[in-house]
């Protein structure tokens, strides 16, 4: 069975009540639960947030060389986050990036993706299904 982790960053845990024109009503724990695992159950599903850089990196180093795929939201930390950066560098695991918004269609700063430019793809401005897409682009 494939192991796949998802690893969403800053304010992310907020989802369903931060700015939901943006990122819409539904909780990521709701989607995740009711969404995600019921359309891949031949897959182990992993599900970690933190609002703190470090943590990140932590969960990545942690799982970066024994895990099938790892998806990753990093937030604000995409756009500055060299750390992040070079963690994903270091780990084995492959990474992809997805964001609920498009990032290239929001404020200058958002367009550039210091965490992307070592992820197989970015995936972005799809909504929650873009986890789908990662997930099904590690499980093909």
């Amino acid at each position: 069975m494939k192991q796949i982790q998802i690893i969403n960053g800053p304010n992310l845990n907020l989802l369903g009540v931060r700015e939901p024109e943006i990122y819409g009503t539904q909780t990521f724990e709701d989607f995740f639960e009711h969404e995600l695992r019921k359309q891949f159950p031949e897959v182990s599903l992993h599900y970690f947030q933190s609002n703190h850089e470090g943590d990140i990196i932590d969960k990545l180093h942690e799982i970066g060389f024994k895990y099938d795929g790892i998806i990753l939201n990093a937030g604000a930390y995409t756009h500055y986050s060299y750390a992040i950066a070079d963690a994903i560098k270091a780990i084995t695991t492959k990474v992809i990036e997805v964001h609920i918004s498009d990032i290239y269609a929001r404020e200058d700063f958002r367009k550039n993706s210091v965490t992307g430019e070592s992820c197989l793809k970015i995936i972005s401005g799809k909504g929650l299904p873009g986890y789908v897409e990662a997930v099904n682009d590690f499980v093909k």
